[in-house]
């Protein structure tokens, strides 16, 4: 092979794809990066924390609302998804610096969470895009593909950081502007690489070996990243040191491009798996597939096996339930069964959008997602404030390591609770009520202020939100099929923005500017600045902005959410005995 061959043998490299997509993903969690964008929007247009919510709200409806990249993606290009994504990043947040530093007229609050929604709407087209090429790609591994895109999507936050401090502005608006600039720039440079390239066909032997060797860089990067900002935090660095520490973090994020090249390089040949899965599907009979044997079998034992089985001890379950499904297999075969249907589709099989929203077990997992990930973000909204509120000056380290225990809680999340159904085949919801657990503790930390709280905080709902959003797809998917798999994990992401708006929107902004006006009102006899002045700023329409001091600020928030968690568990644990039947026979025989 030529060199000529060798060049598109790389740029059709399904790896160079995947690659590509991470380096997407890194610039894809901007929404991350609101607890250190809110600070200089409140101080420039003088914004409460009500008004500062209702920003956080906007910003995770964009967040979450991916119906329409979802659309456009079965009808337009990969590159299309990503250069209107990239369009409303640069539109949406560039609109919002030109605003807060005072370039253009300001605009009302209305028009401001407009601009917020577009401007983090466009993640979601990166999100899609980066998905849906690679999941294409690597049909056989989609597990690993979503969990390591997904991750780093989590790990932005501390990535774009890092990358602010090395271009640091002396206003605080500049990261606004990065934040415009920075993924539209990356997303336009790997505007047609990432695409469909019939990864099926490049099936290799390596490809655990590569995968091993993916997962290692971005636990690196992370210990890496968390390091760095602990470094950052505590020592006065000179800025010779930031650029090195920002030359390391890029060498980092390019070294999986080893893989395709790699790849590229050794083989003069394809593989000999190349074609190893075409004749399997063709033997099959068109007119009944595998899995839709799978699932008249599956149906019929819950309607055929005895109602004492499920009591019986796991292993004689497995055999009377093994026992009973040869008996359908051989009848079906013999033609002397029809089949048996209820109406509507079993847990397990697919079900469209209207029918799992008549299931309970759907809306437990809604409303545990709510409060748990609701609280999460609600944390992670208003962590600016909550930081300024104990002391610290440097808020974006707080967003930073919140961004990479979110990284490192969907990596763990999704490890454990794959340990739990492989090894277990105990229900996957038990990881995520592990995860509530976890998250209620961390919401403690932070009511109660101790000294490193913020940072023992950060880690707990950093871990358990993060874990939430790999074992809830999961889960959603072994109990309501794959089929309709994006319409049904959309709807369930709604519970970010929902949660948000109840419990940031409503809850923590009333009690902060609660706090806020009380400390104000016992400061303003002993405040230097006098009554006059303030009553003359007031004639001129010149409000300052309210500001709370100690760990009262949220204190009741951080207790009602911790609360909240509390509740999610108990609607975990109620999800994990209701399907508890369905996953011993999804994962019971991967035990023997």
């Amino acid at each position: 092979m030529g060199l000529q061959g060798r060049l598109k043998a790389f740029v059709n490299n399904r790896w160079l794809v995947f690659v590509a997509a991470m380096w997407i993903q890194s610039m894809a969690g901007i929404g991350y990066l609101f607890g250190s964008i809110s600070p200089a929007i409140k101080s420039s247009l003088k914004y409460n924390q009500k008004q500062i919510a209702r920003l956080g709200v906007a910003k995770d409806l964009g967040d979450s609302v991916g119906f329409l990249a979802g659309s456009l993606s079965d009808i337009l290009p990969i590159w299309a998804c990503l250069l209107i994504g990239a369009l409303k990043n640069f539109i949406g947040y560039g609109w919002v610096w030109l605003i807060v530093t005072h370039r253009v007229p300001t605009l009302p609050l209305w028009a401001m969470c407009v601009l917020i929604f577009v401007g983090t709407n466009g993640e979601t087209y990166f999100n899609t895009a980066a998905l849906v090429s690679c999941v294409q790609n690597f049909p056989k591994s989609r597990g690993p593909v979503v969990g390591i895109l997904k991750g780093f999507a989590g790990l932005s936050g501390a990535i774009l950081t890092q990358i602010y401090a090395l271009v640091h502005s002396p206003e605080n608006a500049g990261i606004i502007f990065m934040v415009a600039v920075g993924p539209t720039m990356v997303v336009i440079a790997l505007l047609f690489i990432v695409r469909p390239v019939g990864g099926h066909k490049q099936i290799r032997s390596s490809d655990s070996t590569s995968f091993a060797f993916i997962y290692s860089v971005c636990v690196v990067l992370a210990a890496y990243l968390m390091g760095v900002m602990i470094v950052e935090d505590v020592v006065d660095l000179n800025y010779y040191v930031i650029v090195i520490f920002t030359v390391l973090l890029f060498v980092l994020l390019l070294l999986p491009i080893v893989i395709p090249v790699y790849l590229s390089v050794s083989s003069d040949q394809k593989p000999p798996e190349e074609e190893s899965l075409l004749p399997e599907t063709t033997k099959q009979d068109p007119s009944k597939s595998g899995h839709d044997v799978n699932e008249v079998i599956f149906s019929e034992v819950e309607d055929e096996k005895p109602r004492g089985v499920d009591l019986l001890p796991a292993s004689e379950r497995q055999k009377r339930i093994a026992q009973l499904q040869a008996k359908l297999f051989h009848a079906a075969a013999e033609g002397a069964v029809r089949v048996k249907r209820r109406r509507g589709p079993h847990r397990g099989e697919d079900f469209t959008l209207t029918q799992a929203l008549i299931k309970a077990d759907f809306w437990l997992i809604f409303f545990s997602l709510l409060l748990g990930s609701g609280s999460g973000v609600t944390v992670i909204d208003n962590l600016g404030q909550m930081s300024q509120s104990l002391g610290y000056d440097n808020t974006h380290i707080f967003v930073s390591m919140i961004s990479i225990w979110n990284f490192l809680g969907r990596v763990g999340g999704g490890y454990f609770s794959e340990i739990v159904v492989r090894d277990y085949a105990f229900p996957r919801p038990v990881a995520m009520a592990v995860a509530q657990v976890i998250m209620a503790i961390g919401h403690i930390f932070f009511a109660m202020g101790w000294p490193g709280a913020m940072h023992i905080g950060t880690m707990l709902i950093g871990l358990g939100y993060g874990a939430h959003w790999a074992v809830v797809p999961a889960a959603a998917s072994e109990l309501f099929g794959l089929k309709n798999f994006g319409a049904l994990y959309n709807f369930l992401t709604l519970a970010n923005p929902a949660g948000s708006l109840v419990f940031s929107g409503v809850i923590a902004s009333s009690i902060y500017d609660r706090e806020a006006e009380k400390q104000a009102h016992q400061n303003l006899l002993g405040s230097s600045r006098s009554i006059l002045t303030r009553m003359l700023d007031g004639a001129l329409g010149v409000e300052e902005a309210l500001k709370c001091d100690g760990s009262i600020c949220f204190f009741l928030t951080s207790m009602i959410m911790s609360g909240f968690c509390i509740v999610a568990v108990l609607l975990s644990m109620i999800l994990v005995y209701r399907t508890k039947v369905v996953y011993t026979n999804l994962y019971g025989k991967s035990q023997s």
